[in-house]
């Protein structure tokens, strides 16, 4: 029966993959899933975390990112054959969701270190303000993974300014300070090395933990298993994730 509803739930991701510069209705999604809407809207979240809006929208913002790296289209251009009617509107929607604005975006190639772009937590806390959240990043497929990124979010899409984030040369421990009190998904993200033959090669990992919550005081550990990434996992926004430097890990904030 699980299978059958991710099944349904692929279908409905492929329409909207397919369709990014049209109108989609709940309608439309359901009757590709062949469900219900109200059924269907309830799968979809169960399946990937987010609602059937949210992942359109992250999907056209998806789309965007590689239309401003691979073409010379104007923003304006990009704007509609993502299904925006309004250059404005999709403006100010990529830079909430991605971090940049559209042309920075372009002229850095989704590289917010040279920016000055900040992550994480804005000003000074104290340890009894905040929580400690560490663990490590398990993966079975140790030769072929390259840096990773961790971060906490407050749901399963990674977008905005995460709560606290690290950057590490591979999978292994990581630990993230200043963490405010709240409830979070850590979610992790890894580049594959192009060392394998077989036909996971290049296909980042992710990994998902949540939702838990984190009191003041507190230390959390946690331990994150990846997998390669499926395609009802959420897309990844956030511009530091396009390219995650291969270093030794260090706080993003």
């Amino acid at each position: 029966m699980e299978q059958e509803i991710e099944q349904g739930i692929n279908r409905a991701i492929l329409l909207m993959q397919q369709r990014l510069s049209e109108k989609i209705t709940i309608g439309d999604m359901a009757d590709a899933a062949m469900y219900s809407k109200f059924h269907f809207s309830r799968m979809f979240h169960r399946i990937t975390g987010i609602s059937p809006g949210r992942f359109l929208s992250a999907l056209r913002l998806e789309h965007a990112k590689q239309l401003l790296m691979s073409t010379d289209l104007t923003t304006m251009e990009i704007s509609h054959r993502v299904g925006y009617a309004s250059v404005g509107t999709f403006g100010n929607r990529f830079t909430s969701c991605v971090g940049l604005p559209p042309s920075v975006y372009r002229q850095y190639g989704g590289l917010p270190c040279r920016t000055g772009l900040r992550f994480g937590r804005h000003g000074p806390a104290s340890r009894k303000q905040t929580a400690v959240v560490c663990g490590r990043l398990l993966s079975p497929r140790t030769d072929t993974i390259g840096p990773a990124f961790v971060g906490l979010f407050p749901d399963p899409l990674p977008e905005g300014s995460p709560a606290g984030c690290a950057i590490l040369s591979r999978p292994g421990p990581f630990i993230l300070e200043q963490v405010p009190a709240g409830t979070w998904y850590l979610l992790a993200r890894c580049a594959t090395m192009e060392t394998s033959a077989d036909s996971m090669a290049g296909v980042p990992s992710i990994g998902v933990h949540g939702p838990f919550t984190v009191h003041p005081g507190s230390v959390q550990r946690i331990d994150v298993h990846l997998r390669p990434r499926r395609i009802a996992d959420p897309p990844a926004l956030l511009a530091i994730l396009d390219r995650v430097p291969a270093t030794s890990q260090h706080d993003a904030g």
